[in-house]
């Protein structure tokens, strides 16, 4: 009996420690912390140890170098384009995000016979693989074969005298450096669109409807629910879904290299793609790391305003 009653006397305890936010809390987001360090963490600290040293393909050894690799990747104009191109494709997409994201949720939040079709083909470019989508952009993209080139021609926008595109019977999308940004740009919002979408959706039905009630019963129509009501009631979830599309937009590289491979000229290179051909298929593994390791301090500057931003016009 009192063994007994000292295993339950044990028993208890064990459970009273369990219920203990102190203890499980630590323990149910320790595997997180582990997860990060392991796969983001090591990397992250290896590239920076890279940046600082002369390691190459041909010699990985490390010789300690200090910054003469930031020096070095600051003066290559071909980073500063880069730098450039990557501002432009992220935060002008984003902003073509922003607007037809919250369109499609405004549509989606309607009844109408067949939402769930819409809604699946709006997931589909998210759902889908990037290199993928990307290859099928880059077929429709063809300097040849392009059937968006063809849909022109059929009416007349295109490959006749006096055509609005012109007399060429192509538009070669990916040849024409204003073209090639054009395309990146239309891919990464054909890309991002759908995650923004959800995140939208999710927050328009978290408005409470009893303060769109009230607003019609006071007379204000859909454009001053729109940006009275609506929008500011939204903008911490417009803030989460910007950043998405920039974290997802400043750090990709199959898109750009899929479709242009930095191409023409490194007219559409990109940070990411810029350290991979440095880093990976010049052999310089120290400066491309030097260029990945730029992008940490943006990216980190950049989430820091925009959940700053967040926060304050957040609505309690």
């Amino acid at each position: 009996m009192g063994a007994n009653g000292n295993k339950q006397e044990f028993t208890g305890r064990f459970r009273h420690i369990w219920d203990r936010e102190r203890v499980i809390a630590p323990l149910l987001i320790a595997p997180a912390i582990l997860y990060i360090a392991v796969l983001v963490g090591i990397p992250f600290f290896m590239a920076i140890y890279y940046s600082l040293s002369d390691a190459t393909i041909g010699d990985p050894t490390l010789n300690f170098v200090g910054l003469r690799n930031f020096q070095d990747v600051l003066m290559d104009p071909v980073f500063r384009q880069s730098l450039k191109n990557t501002l432009i494709f992220t935060f002008v997409s984003q902003i073509f995000v922003l607007v037809l994201s919250k369109i499609l949720a405004l549509a989606l939040l309607q009844d109408f016979r067949g939402k769930w079709l819409v809604r699946f083909l709006i997931l589909m470019p998210w759902t889908a693989p990037i290199a993928l989508g990307t290859l099928g952009w880059l077929w429709m993209l063809d300097s040849i074969f392009s059937p968006i080139d063809w849909m022109l021609r059929y009416l007349g926008l295109l490959g006749t005298p006096g055509a609005i595109l012109g007399a060429n019977s192509n538009m070669y999308w990916l040849g024409v450096p204003a073209l090639a940004m054009f395309s990146v740009i239309l891919v990464h919002i054909w890309r991002m669109l759908p995650l923004s979408t959800v995140i939208l959706l999710a927050g328009l039905t978290a408005i409470p409807q009893e303060i769109l009630d009230a607003a019609e019963v006071d007379g204000a129509g859909f454009w001053r629910c729109l940006f009275q009501i609506t929008i500011p009631l939204l903008f911490p979830i417009l803030a989460i879904a910007f950043l998405f599309g920039i974290v997802f937009t400043f750090t990709d590289i199959a898109v750009v290299y899929v479709l242009t491979q930095g191409g023409p000229i490194h007219s559409t290179q990109v940070l990411a793609s810029w350290a991979f051909f440095k880093g990976i298929e010049a052999g310089d593994l120290a400066q491309g790391a030097a260029v990945a390791v730029f992008l940490f301090p943006v990216m980190a500057g950049v989430a820091v305003l925009i959940l700053r931003f967040a926060r304050r016009t957040e609505v309690t």
